[in-house]
């Protein structure tokens, strides 16, 4: 039976549109070998349309997605120069607007080591971390936070509303000009998150040191109020997963345990700004920022992208990694197959982990990150390749 989703995809600035071109052939393989159908809409985005245009998108493109898109794939956000006359980046309407927008209040960042991926120190290849070691799960709180007033700015104005000048705030003890940003993180917010946190580590292997599952809560409970009350949710949530572990870290500790001792742990939930410092750190668990892959979840809407950014001096050049991408719809795959019960999307996802897998542990056909000399278009082409293979002999074996 025929699965049509509707996709709509924002390839945006600079090498965007190199790794979402990758990502399209992709799609179009899956097409090829599969019941599955994804009805593209693609909308021109970013900071390098707004320079051409006055316009960070066409009006009526977050309405789109908000109502006519079952997934949305992203490219990059971002290009030098490319700022509105407040400071905000030229497209944040974008990928800020839409995670507000369409409370999109989770970032789900896996953090794992493909056999094969080496890590660069000194600006040598070397294998530091061992892949059997680094399988962790990150859920960083997407909509509250230290970001929150920029989020609900780029929201309102994807929506055509024009957001109120911020107050202004004296602080005691503070003398002369003062820049300031509110950091409002609530129990609602907070359950979301972490409850979805628990259900990841329910089908997740557990951490890779003892193959149990536990949820890690990493905050600043010892200073700030905010954490606090993440804490307490936290221990609140907790108490209806009795089958799962539970621990807690305080951020400054933790980035040291990660780095150190990845193999700790499994699921980790955490808040925004937090959530966005430990999970960069963490690609260079797995091989820099080209490996990672990220997730925007909801509860109606699905937002995935390569985390990279866009990359200017690389732009126009078929440099960049474009497995980032090819992971992050990976991931696209999977949460439309869970969210529609829809096995043969699900068995799809596994089938891109795999080919990426094999790809990266063959290890002849790299980007320059990964200490290689192949080209976007040859890297994104070899995994294509072996997916179809892999999705040929699976039907195969079906028939």
């Amino acid at each position: 039976m025929m699965s049509a989703y509707r996709l709509t995809i924002l390839p945006g600035d600079g090498t965007g549109p190199e790794v979402i071109k990758e990502a399209e052939k992709l799609l179009n393989c899956i097409e090829n070998h599969t019941e599955l159908v994804f009805d593209r809409t693609v909308i021109p985005c970013g900071g390098q349309y707004w320079l051409k245009t006055g316009e960070e998108w066409p009006v009526g493109s977050f309405e789109h997605c908000r109502d006519n898109s079952d997934a949305i794939l992203l490219g990059a956000i971002g290009w030098p120069g490319a700022n509105l006359p407040n400071g905000d980046l030229a497209g944040g309407q974008v990928i800020l607007g839409l995670r507000s927008g369409l409370n999109l209040y989770a970032n789900v960042r896996p953090i794992k080591l493909y056999a094969g991926v080496k890590h660069k120190i000194h600006d040598n290849f070397t294998q530091v971390w061992s892949p059997k070691n680094v399988d962790l799960l990150v859920l960083r709180e997407n909509t509250e936070g230290l970001y929150h007033s920029l989020l609900r700015r780029s929201a309102l104005r994807a929506q055509g509303i024009e957001p109120e000048d911020v107050k202004e705030m004296k602080f005691e003890g503070i003398e002369g000009e003062v820049a300031w940003d509110a950091r409002p993180i609530s129990v609602n917010g907070s359950k979301k998150l972490i409850r979805l946190g628990f259900e990841y580590a329910k089908r997740r292997n557990g951490s890779p040191s003892t193959g149990e599952s536990s949820v890690t809560c990493v905050d600043k409970s010892n200073v700030t109020r905010g954490c606090q009350l993440f804490r307490r949710v936290f221990n609140e949530v907790g108490e209806e997963y009795p089958e799962i572990g539970k621990d807690a870290a305080y951020i400054d500790a933790f980035t040291m345990w990660m780095v150190r001792n990845p193999e700790w742990f499994d699921v980790v939930v955490t808040s925004n700004m937090f959530g966005d410092i430990v999970t960069d750190l963490g690609s260079v668990l797995q091989g820099g920022m080209g490996m990672a892959a990220s997730a925007n979840i909801g509860d109606n809407h699905g937002l995935f992208e390569p985390v990279h950014g866009s990359s200017p001096k690389y732009a126009g050049k078929s440099k960049v990694n474009p497995i980032a991408t090819i992971n992050s719809v990976q991931m696209m795959i999977e949460w439309l197959g869970m969210r529609h019960n829809d096995n043969e999307a699900i068995q799809v996802s596994q089938l891109i982990e795999k080919a990426v897998s094999d790809h990266l542990q063959d290890g002849s056909i790299l980007t320059y990150d990964l200490g290689g000399k192949a080209s976007t278009s040859e890297v994104g082409s070899s995994i294509v390749d072996r997916l179809s293979e892999l999705l040929q002999s699976q039907k195969a074996h079906s028939v």
